[in-house]
C-alpha cells in the first residue's frame, strides 16, 4: 500500500519535501503512463543579466524584425542554444 501525498503550502513546500523523500513509497511507477503536459506553464525566477549595450541593441533590432519583444527572443535564442548543447554535449 503505498502512502498518502501531503498537502503542499506551496512549490516550495513541496519542492523541499521531494528533495528528501523516496518517491517509491507513494507512487507506482510500474503502473503509470507516459503523458504530454501540454498546457503546463514552467515556473518563471527573475534574474538580473547584465549584457552590453550594443548587444542589447542588436537584439532590439532583430525582435522588432520578427515583431516580437526582445525579451522573448532572448528566450528563444537561449533555449535553441541550450537544446543545441545538449544534443552535442550529451551528459
Amino acid at each position: 500500500m503505498k502512502r498518502s501525498l501531503p498537502n503542499f503550502k506551496n512549490e516550495d513546500h513541496e519542492r523541499r519535501f521531494w528533495a528528501t523523500a523516496d518517491s517509491t513509497e507513494f507512487v507506482d511507477w510500474a503502473s503509470g503512463k507516459c503523458r504530454k503536459l501540454v498546457r503546463l506553464k514552467p515556473s518563471l525566477k527573475t534574474i538580473s543579466l547584465r549584457l552590453p549595450v550594443s548587444m542589447i541593441e542588436d537584439l532590439k533590432i532583430l525582435a522588432n524584425r520578427r515583431d516580437v519583444p526582445y525579451q522573448s527572443l532572448l528566450k528563444v535564442f537561449l533555449a535553441e542554444r541550450l537544446a543545441q548543447e545538449r544534443v552535442t554535449r550529451p551528459r
